[in-house]
């Protein structure tokens, strides 16, 4: 009996301490310069959890656990090498599927063996919902944001209806199989292919500027369906990770929201009121820069702010800007990093695009600081974002973005916009910020752009 009672402490204790570091890492995961750290906490936190579940529920030998281990280290070590920037919202979305698909596989074994009261079996239905919900969800979101499916949004006539109809039949399914459980029940199988189609449903009316508001909200999903596993197992402790990624993911969507000047109710309920389309085709003319050109005009500036978008993942420039900012320094400039919210396509895109090229933390400024020091920058370098610095958000009502806060690049004195070509941005909106009075259209590959102004600062 005692030797129980200290088995069960021991256990408790080390699901406390798992608890505590989730708390710790989730609290250093909100600033760059402590995200590692809070990463590593977290990652401790699971592995305590993990292995003390294994040794005292499931009961599996040493030996089991360790290769396990070895195996999944492998296997993340290898993802986290090859997976390129650009793809890292896609992998995102892929991890919140896994989780999804955990939480549906914990829910359907426990209608074997788990008992037939009414909170058990509301429990399992939850949880095979929600992760099924968030399995087909994060599928969609991983199909828009790799491309390999149209990004734009996908409605049809009827939609409304036919989701409403969707929820009505999730509920009833859920009540006739809690009235009568069964592993065999048709209820059940219902519940399982409703689910799936419900997280098709919920992710493809939201178009491609969404889509860090869609990853904000899978991942506060997946949280909310290992919450759901965790009632199914009676496991405190994977209730508590999974309320605390639930409540993060949320409050990190709403921020995405206001980010985006959309409501979390128009999220929550599949983007139902589409968002105005502007008829207005914007015109003016292009006047293009030579690198050598902006090279002249950057040696002579004290203050540039430097803004990343998505097209500097694509092109791999980080490490250049790192070079050029190292550069501009020398020379006596001051640099900063102007970060919008949503740029990118995932939470914290650009934070963890210029932490790789070891960008100091302290040049990283919010949106909000870098606006009104706008007007007095020299030069405003815009590699590869769109949307987040057009300004039809502030001055075009029939704008599809109209009151969407961004960076106002076009009050600084001179713009630089390195891009490919004159193509709108995810959003498909055009971008009047390319016609301005101070707007010189830099065109080419963003790196090698940013690496002949380099070579001319060498030289």
């Amino acid at each position: 009996m005692m030797q129980n009672l200290n088995i069960d402490l021991l256990i408790n204790l080390s699901y406390i301490a798992a608890a505590v570091l989730f708390v710790l890492g989730l609290k250093k995961l909100s600033s760059p310069a402590t995200a590692r750290k809070g990463n590593m906490l977290s990652a401790i936190g699971m592995l305590i959890a993990i292995v003390v579940t294994l040794l005292n529920e499931i009961k599996l030998p040493w030996e089991n656990i360790i290769a396990g281990l070895i195996v999944g280290a492998l296997i993340g070590a290898v993802a986290a090498r090859r997976v390129e920037m650009t793809g890292m919202p896609e992998l995102v979305a892929l991890f919140n599927g896994f989780g999804g698909a955990s939480s549906l596989l914990v829910g359907l074994a426990a209608v074997f063996v788990a008992g037939t009261s009414t909170f058990t079996n509301v429990t399992i239905i939850l949880s095979i919902l929600i992760g099924g919900v968030t399995l087909t969800g994060s599928l969609i979101a991983y199909g828009k944001l790799s491309e390999k499916m149209p990004s734009k949004a996908i409605q049809f006539t009827g939609q409304q209806v036919f989701n409403i109809g969707l929820v009505l039949a999730i509920l009833g399914s859920s009540i006739m199989f809690c009235l009568q459980p069964s592993a065999e029940s048709p209820w059940l199988i219902a519940v399982i292919g409703l689910s799936l189609l419900f997280g098709i449903m919920i992710t493809i009316p939201i178009g491609g500027a969404d889509m860090p508001v869609v990853i904000a909200l899978l991942n506060s999903y997946s949280g909310l369906a290992a919450c759901a596993a965790g009632f199914v197992l009676s496991n405190n402790l994977l209730i508590v990770s999974g309320s605390l990624v639930g409540a993060s993911g949320l409050i990190l969507t709403n921020i995405m929201c206001k980010a985006m000047n959309r409501s979390l109710s128009n999220v929550l309920f599949s983007g139902f009121g589409a968002t105005k389309v502007s008829s207005a085709k914007v015109e003016g003319e292009v006047k293009p820069i030579s690198a050598g050109d902006a090279f002249l005009i950057l040696e002579a500036a004290q203050n540039v702010c430097v803004v990343p978008g998505y097209g500097m993942a694509v092109a791999q420039a980080q490490h250049v800007v790192r070079e050029l900012s190292d550069h501009l320094e020398e020379n006596g400039c001051e640099v900063q990093f102007a970060i919008h919210p949503v740029a990118g396509r995932m939470p914290g895109h650009m934070n963890v695009l210029l932490a790789e090229a070891n960008v100091p933390y302290d040049q990283l400024v919010e949106m909000d600081d870098i606006n009104p020091q706008m007007a007095n920058m020299d030069v405003a370098i815009v590699i590869g974002a769109n949307d987040v610095v057009n300004p039809a958000a502030n001055e075009d009502e029939g704008s599809p973005l109209y009151g969407m806060p961004v960076i106002n690049v076009n009050q600084a004195r001179t713009v630089f916009v390195l891009k490919r070509s004159m193509g709108s941005g995810f959003s498909g909106v055009d971008n009047p910020l390319f016609f301005g009075d101070n707007t010189r259209m830099l065109f080419g590959d963003a790196k090698e752009s940013i690496s002949h102004i380099v070579g001319e600062f060498k030289g």
